[in-house]
């Protein structure tokens, strides 16, 4: 076991994490804690801003229920109730994404592009999302069709953010090619059901998480939720991606 000492207004908090996740867990506290400083909303909480980020990177990246994080803070000596836990997952979680996404350099010019189906209240809605070939989760989008205007509403959106890019990768979805025609005819298209793979493995992530949560409530929640938790559980592993021993903050798990 490794331990993580935390100093805040005269006390002390002292974090055990397991010698195989202490690593990890170091380099995505230091990450979000600089975060975490940025946000004026965290001034005035009685636990100190560490303690904070640390609690919603351990609820989204290991799959844990709010009251498995209650019973892993408590064992390592900070008191802290599941209802707590679950104000700071809803109202810290997007700001933790905006600024990760924010705070990162230009991304790979080569996009992923994928979409799975979630139910929410009896009806389908597709999930589509776009990954980086560094593996860097660059934008989701929850949306009630997979046809030719969702697809353009969805590449707005990612051009919008990140500007276009050389290489799209996707399915043998048809709506991709169309909306891409008509708005970055200029974009390489690489459409094969075999060359998404990689992107389509991350499906279970959000699949673990939806069994956790009982599925998901409706597409505004799921919005909201799966902003924060594809950025830090959806990790893509690349070969030779990360000098051994250095951290990759945004998917600590990867190094």
């Amino acid at each position: 076991m490794g331990a993580i000492n935390i100093k805040s207004n005269g006390q002390c908090w002292r974090l055990e994490v397991a010698q195989e996740c202490f690593g990890a867990a170091v380099g995505a506290i230091v990450n979000l804690i600089g975060k975490a400083n940025d946000l004026a909303r965290l001034k005035g909480f009685r636990h100190p801003p560490m303690v904070i980020a640390y609690v919603v990177w351990a609820y989204h990246r290991f799959g844990l229920s709010l009251r498995d994080v209650e019973n892993l803070m408590e064992e390592r000596g900070v008191i802290v109730s599941h209802e707590s836990i679950r104000a700071w997952v809803a109202s810290f979680g997007p700001q933790f994404a905006a600024k990760i996404r924010h705070d990162r350099q230009r991304q790979s010019d080569k996009w992923y592009l994928d979409e799975m189906g979630i139910t929410m209240g009896g009806e389908k809605h597709w999930l589509w999302w776009s990954v980086a070939a560094n593996g860097d989760v660059l934008d989701i989008l929850i949306q009630s069709r997979r046809n030719k205007a969702a697809a353009k509403r969805f590449f707005r959106k990612l051009f919008k953010r990140w500007g276009e890019p050389r290489v799209l990768i996707t399915d043998k979805l048809r709506s991709y090619c169309a909306a891409k025609v008509e708005l970055a005819p200029g974009i390489e298209h690489r459409q094969h059901k075999g060359l998404n793979n990689r992107v389509e493995a991350l499906h279970r992530h959000t699949r673990r998480r939806e069994k956790i949560m009982g599925r998901f409530k409706s597409p505004r929640q799921a919005q909201r939720f799966l902003s924060f938790h594809d950025q830090t559980a959806c990790p893509l592993p690349l070969a030779n991606s990360h000098k051994e021993g250095q951290f990759n903050h945004d998917n600590p798990i990867q190094s």
